[in-house]
C-alpha cells in the first residue's frame, strides 16, 4: 500500500471514483491509497492459491475470485481487493451496481514488504469482523510460511502457522484440505 493519500472520502464517494479509475485503490477509514503491484513470486503464489482453491471448491457452491474483485470489509473502515476471495452461496453486494462484494467466506492475502505489517495487523483484524468470514490465509511467498485463521463454532478465531511444504491446511469451514505444496508449486523455478 502506498503512503500517498489521495483525499478523504465517504465510502460512497470512494466507490464512485474507484469505478472510474484506471488503477486500484484501497479505502482505509476515509483515506484512499493507491495499490502497488507485486513481485514475481508474489504474483505466482497468488495464482497457485487461486487455482488450487478453484479445483478444491468446484461443485461445492463456493466460487474463487482474483484480486479484481472489490470487497467491503467494513463500510466506513476498509474497502479493498484481497489477493484471492472465496464466496460461498449467493453474492451480496454493496449497492445495485453489483461490483463490490460484502459477504466473502474466505480471503487470502499474499504478503509483501509494503503490505506485511498492515495485512497482519489492522487488515486481518477487520477481516475477522466480517460476519460471513470463515477462513483467512496470510501467505509469505518466500520462505514457506502460511498463517491460517479459522473461525470456530463458538465464534472465536484460531491461528495456525504452517512452515512445512509437505503440510496440509485444513479448511474446516469449507470442508476442504489445501496441500501447502500446491501454494508453492514450482516456485523454485523463479
Amino acid at each position: 500500500m502506498s503512503s500517498l493519500t489521495i483525499t478523504r472520502l465517504t465510502p460512497e464517494e470512494f466507490l464512485e471514483r474507484e469505478r472510474a479509475a484506471e488503477e486500484k485503490h484501497e479505502y482505509w477509514y476515509g483515506e484512499v491509497f493507491a495499490m502497488a503491484g507485486g513481485s514475481v513470486p508474489h504474483s505466482f503464489v497468488i495464482s497457485n492459491v487461486q487455482v488450487a482453491l478453484a479445483i478444491l471448491l468446484r461443485g461445492h457452491s463456493c466460487y474463487v475470485f482474483n484480486s479484481d474483485l472489490r470487497v467491503v470489509v467494513r463500510w466506513d473502515e476498509l474497502i479493498t481487493y484481497p489477493d484471492v476471495t472465496v464466496l460461498c452461496g449467493k453474492p451480496e453486494y454493496a449497492d445495485d451496481r453489483k461490483d463490490t462484494l460484502t459477504n466473502p467466506a474466505m480471503v487470502v492475502e499474499v504478503l509483501s514488504p509494503s503490505t506485511r505489517k498492515s495485512d497482519r495487523g489492522d487488515k486481518v483484524f477487520l477481516y475477522r469482523q466480517v460476519p460471513t468470514m470463515r477462513e483467512i490465509l496470510l501467505v509469505e511467498p518466500e520462505p514457506t510460511m502460511i498463517e491460517h485463521y479459522s473461525k470456530l463454532p463458538n465464534g472465536r478465531w484460531e491461528l495456525e502457522v504452517i512452515t512445512d511444504r509437505s503440510g496440509i491446511i485444513q479448511l474446516p469451514n469449507l470442508n476442504q484440505a489445501l496441500p501447502v505444496a500446491e501454494v508453492y508449486r514450482d516456485i523454485e523455478i523463479l
